[in-house]
């Protein structure tokens, strides 16, 4: 039966290949092709599906304290509370739509997925060639291929004439690679290894070839990089944080409601009353702004990072780029400047010679064929003596040959000029320049060995390198073929290579010293990226290749991936694996790339990284785009995203810790009291004004040491700072409680009034203490929020003086009372900074487990 090969067909040889797909080199019917049309489907890659604006804002639901907040407000709606509904539908609509707003508005501004691929080719149908449009191709055909055409689908070469395709962006190789016809396949399953076959969206740089098609559309490499885009990714360090903290507080929530409610119900309290209680206490233990919070702070980190050449598309990405622990990032063009160019112009003595660049660029500037990338990168040096020669004649450069020559003439001198591959020229050399071309040499075995073995050391050092030799030839000569190649005097080599980027060296240092383990993972070879390593100062720790790989189980993979840094020769799949390895071990990964290849690592990273000439698929795949292509972006938006992430973690350390200490004293409370500590009504204010003075925390700064390393959630830590300074908190409660019962026999009005001015006090000004891991005296909060959370007390204090008091159910405080709750307050401040020193002393940073990577177990603290 007819049907389309396996996935590496280039391993097939060619007559079996051709047996599977009913095919011959001469290609396929017209009926035929239309059969296989409706088979296979057009020749097009499947766009990534992407959601509408309310699909993802109902997405957003799905977050546990979305839902207990709606819980919250529907109890409000029904109990006839509706200045609760109202806040807080509010805060949770506003927070959703937010996020949700600025994540479409950025996918609006990318460009939907798309592979540029020829609209017409050049096909073989009924024994002639016609043109076909690309999306009309099908497995079996035959194409023509030229130089300047896109590849239409992945296809095994039949014929080929000096054929070459640049296939950077599928494999990351940066030099053009020669594509061949081989009878019998190729054994390596590696795409980059794949002589005998040319692929979907790659390009032709010179030659020609005939191209039998074994993969059309989403079946060919380029479709299987595509599919992987659409499906959803692992979830990202935000989204995985703020659903365990969700948990965290579901479960505290239940336990205090069921735990209220027992206690009233035993008390023989009126049931409903009780119940509206227990349901205030829940909203008062939820920290209701943490999704606005959440929302404002990151877009605020947004508008921020935008002045620092960032683009976010997805808000969370902000987050996930201050915890990221591990960057993953491709070699070409993020460590070097994805450019060739001519770095050396040798002799066989290793000094840099003038005469060797001027005959390699006497031969490039006067050939007529295509001009390669080394072509160009020779050209970029300046020769002026250029106007001083003329070309006479040519031999073309040729695949099997390795090689061209010109024969130029300057004032009546001719010359014969060969480029090309070393042991070709070598080969046809007799002679080599020891100083300029009056001092020659024979080239006998010695020399040759010692040239051989500098071309082999700069192979070694990564360098491209092609031979220069020259030839004197008489003044009437006018013609020169393959004959007249021979007796040439070697004048040295010229290396290439793809030049590390100058400010890659100390991006990578600034980026391991914030604690980010830096892997490189590529498609190129061991021996360039070693070079590229060593001349950016990045220590090789541990190397594994693509075939390497490939035989590792998961579990090998996770043991040897913390010592390892260097990936090389490995497929776009193979990136994958890493960078889910790496999250299983519990980091945070980012991954920086701009290739097609690079487009499943982006979408599976934890915060995906590419840059504005980015390919559309790779800035499609990102959750953020540089407008440089410079790691020192990176690092200047890796502080951006820790300072995002403190003043998150500041909201949810205070707000937890006060609303728990509040809640938890409420509840011991109403095993005391024949009456409620404090009305439902009470509690919900009480709750809204303390909220009311966080809502600055987004502009407040964050210590210098907390932007120093890499923060994650830990919900363990998070809970027992909870427990720990909640309970303080609940300690002077209860002295409260007492001064109110005992010294001032406070009555049930003056006891809830007297209570919800000290909580609301103590709740606010704690913000002081717990916004810095140092002396609050000394780290000096916004102005904004220091003015507001006064200002909030300064409410609390004079409001049961006032009608609206009044409505409350507050009544005026004794000036006695006021006088010792000042006391009180400067008591509790005192007593929470020193159990603060006390909790960051108990857990302390280096008691942490650590990866050979930096790692932060604890969110504020510094490492």
């Amino acid at each position: 039966m007819i049907g389309m090969p396996n996935a590496t067909f280039w391993q097939t040889p060619l007559a079996d290949l051709t047996r599977q797909l009913g095919a011959n080199t001469n290609g396929l019917s017209s009926v035929e092709a239309a059969a296989r049309l409706k088979r296979y489907g057009a020749n097009r890659l499947e766009v990534q599906r992407r959601f509408s604006l309310l699909r993802k804002i109902l997405s957003r639901f799905r977050n546990p304290l979305v839902l207990i907040l709606l819980a919250a407000a529907t109890v409000s709606a029904f109990t006839g509370d509706i200045a609760s509904l109202i806040i807080i539908s509010a805060m949770v609509l506003f927070s959703v739509l937010l996020d949700s707003v600025q994540e479409y508005r950025a996918e609006q501004a990318a460009d939907q997925l798309k592979i540029s691929v020829a609209l017409k080719e050049q096909a073989l149908r009924d024994g002639r060639e016609i043109t076909v449009r690309a999306d009309q191709l099908v497995p079996g055909d035959v194409v023509v291929l030229a130089a300047g055409d896109l590849v239409p689908a992945d296809g095994r070469v039949i014929e080929a004439r000096d054929f070459f395709v640049n296939e950077g962006l599928l494999t990351g190789e940066s030099y053009p690679v020669e594509k061949r016809a081989m009878p019998d396949g190729i054994a390596d399953i590696n795409v980059a290894q794949a002589a005998n076959a040319a692929f979907m969206g790659t390009s032709v740089v010179s030659g020609s070839a005939k191209l039998l098609l074994c993969a059309t559309g989403d079946r060919t490499q380029l479709g299987e990089i595509s599919a992987t885009l659409r499906h959803t990714p692992p979830p990202a360090a935000l989204e995985k944080g703020v659903y365990e903290f969700g948990i965290l507080i579901v479960r505290l929530t239940i336990l205090l409601v069921l735990f209220v409610l027992l206690v009233n119900t035993l008390s023989h309290r009126p049931l409903l009353e009780s119940f509206l209680f227990a349901i205030a206490l829940a909203v008062g233990l939820t920290p209701e702004l943490l999704p606005m919070i959440v929302s404002v702070t990151l877009a605020r980190g947004a508008l921020r990072m935008a002045t620092q050449k960032v683009i976010v598309k997805r808000l969370a990405a902000i987050h996930d780029l201050g915890s990221m622990d591990v960057l993953c990032t491709d070699k070409t063009g993020t460590l070097t400047e994805a450019k060739i160019a001519l770095i050396r112009h040798i002799t066989l003595a290793g000094t840099d010679s003038a005469r060797v660049l001027e005959l390699a660029w006497l031969n490039s500037h006067f050939e007529s064929g295509l001009r390669s990338p080394l072509d160009t990168a020779i050209l970029e040096h300046e020769l002026h003596a250029a106007s001083e020669w003329t070309k006479i004649d040519e031999v073309p450069f040729d695949f099997e040959r390795r090689r061209v020559s010109v024969l130029i003439e300057r004032a009546g001198r001719r010359i014969l000029v060969v480029k090309g591959a070393p042991e070709d020229v070598l080969k046809l050399s007799s002679r080599y320049e020891l100083t300029d071309e009056s001092d020659t040499q024979p080239l006998d075995p010695a020399a040759m060995a010692r040239a051989t073995a500098q071309f082999q050391a700069l192979g070694e050092e990564g360098f491209r390198v092609l031979g220069i030799a020259w030839r004197e030839e008489p003044a009437t000569q006018s013609h020169v073929a393959v004959l007249d190649e021979k007796d040439f005097v070697f004048a040295g080599y010229a290396a290439f290579l793809d030049p590390p980027k100058a400010s890659a060296g100390a991006a990578i240092a600034a980026l391991e010293r914030s604690g980010i383990g830096i892997k490189i993972l590529t498609g190129d070879n061991e021996r360039v990226t070693q070079y590229v390593c060593g001349q950016l100062g990045i220590p090789v720790e541990g190397l594994l290749t693509g075939t390497e790989l490939s035989s590792l189980s998961e579990d090998a993979l996770s043991a040897r991936i913390e010592a390892t840094n260097l990936f090389c020769r490995v497929t776009p799949s193979q990136k994958n694996r890493i960078i889910l390895a790496l999250k299983r071990r519990g980091h945070v990964v980012g991954y920086l790339g701009d290739g097609i290849n690079d487009a499943p690592s982006l979408h599976t990273a934890d915060v995906g990284m590419s840059v504005d000439g980015a390919v559309d698929v790779a800035k499609d795949a990102g959750d953020i785009i540089l407008l440089d292509h410079d790691l020192a972006v990176v690092e200047r938006g890796v502080r951006e995203g820790r300072r995002t992430f403190g003043n998150i973690m500041k909201y949810i350390m205070m707000g937890t810790s006060s609303n728990f200490g509040n809640m938890f004293s409420m509840a011991g409370a109403s095993l005391m009291l024949p009456f409620l500590p404090m009305l439902p009504i009470q509690v919900l204010l009480n709750n809204l004004l303390y909220d009311l003075s966080e809502v600055p925390i987004p502009m407040d700064e964050v210590d210098d040491e907390l932007l120093a390393q890499p923060r994650h959630w830990d919900i363990k830590f998070i809970r027992n700072f909870m427990l720990v300074l909640g309970s303080v908190s609940s300690i002077f409660d209860f002295l409260t409680f007492g001064l109110l019962l005992w010294v001032f026999n406070a009555t049930e009005t003056l006891f809830q009034t007297g209570w919800f001015v000290e909580s609301l006090a103590t709740q606010v000004l704690v913000i002081f203490v717990i916004r810095t891991n140092g002396n609050p005296l000394r780290g000096r909060p916004n102005p904004v929020l220091a003015a507001t959370s006064l200002a909030i007390v300064a409410v609390g204090i004079g409001l049961p003086y006032t009608a609206i008091g009044r409505w409350f159910g507050f009544v005026p405080l004794p000036l006695a009372f006021l006088a010792a709750l000042c006391a009180t307050v400067a008591c509790y401040l005192v007593l929470a900074e020193g159990v603060k020193r006390w909790f960051y002393h108990r857990y302390p940073p280096h008691g942490v487990t650590r990866s050979p990577i930096l790692r932060s177990q604890f969110p504020l603290t510094g490492t």
